[in-house]
């Protein structure tokens, strides 16, 4: 988590000192006068064409994304399309259902997984809190937006589709529980899992002064042939609100 938030935080210097030459003093509450969106996504995740077995639990599965997009204007400055790519960070959590989480599947081998209930590992006895499983990825967006209001795309309506490559650079499972004489154990097991290291897909965006809806739907597996559990071909479903910090 630490490495998460040192890259986040480099993120958001790399942002601000880019463009820092362009920032202008605005009244309070107004936008920084900086070229581009600064998108803060919040949302839920789920897996797609998958067996009842990897079942997660809506709430606990969450997404959160932080994206910088740089916008250019196509077809002519007030034609109202623009082009917006960007980079940034996506975090997701999945916390699975029973009480089960991901781990090494020794009979395939080191990047590999299965699902077990976590009693099974440390003891039918424990009092189960924490349990998930968290990827992170660097993230390239790529959006085209229609904005309805032409001559102030900052006040627009907008409507945008695109899509977004992402690196796999961490994948960690997270597991706290007691035992019955109140030993409290917090675990991380970091490791490949099987996850499959790069992942692409479509998204859309409608968007409101101030705030978003969108969604993503991935295009490719989420674990590498054969190597994730009950050897599944499941796909990833985001979405969720953002907001424009900027």
């Amino acid at each position: 988590m630490k490495s998460f938030s040192l890259v986040i935080l480099l993120n958001l210097i790399i942002v601000y000192s880019l463009f820092a030459q362009e920032r202008e003093k605005t009244p309070i509450g107004g936008r920084p006068n900086i070229k581009g969106d600064l998108f803060l996504e919040l949302g839920f995740n789920t897996l797609n064409n998958k067996p009842s077995e990897l079942n997660t639990e809506f709430f606990k599965s969450r997404s959160f994304n932080v994206y910088y997009q740089y916008p250019i204007n196509i077809f002519g400055e007030n034609s109202g399309f623009s082009f917006n790519p960007g980079i940034g960070i996506a975090s997701d959590k999945f916390a699975f259902e029973g009480g089960k989480n991901l781990f090494n599947n020794a009979e395939v081998g080191p990047n590999s997984s299965e699902l077990l209930p976590v009693s099974e590992v440390y003891g039918d006895d424990i009092v189960l809190g924490v349990n998930n499983v968290g990827l992170n990825f660097l993230e390239v967006p790529l959006e085209f937006r229609y904005h309805f209001n032409k001559n102030n795309y900052d006040k627009s309506v907008r409507l945008a589709i695109g899509g977004k490559v992402g690196y796999l650079f961490q994948a960690q499972s997270k597991i706290a529980f007691s035992d019955p004489d109140g030993l409290e154990r917090k675990i991380k097991d970091r490791q490949a899992f099987g996850f499959n290291q790069f992942r692409y897909g479509v998204h859309a965006r409608l968007g409101f002064p101030g705030f978003n809806l969108w969604g993503y739907y991935g295009l490719n597996e989420v674990f590498q042939k054969n190597k994730g559990p009950f050897n599944t071909q499941a796909t990833q479903i985001n979405f969720g609100v953002s907001i424009a910090l900027f």
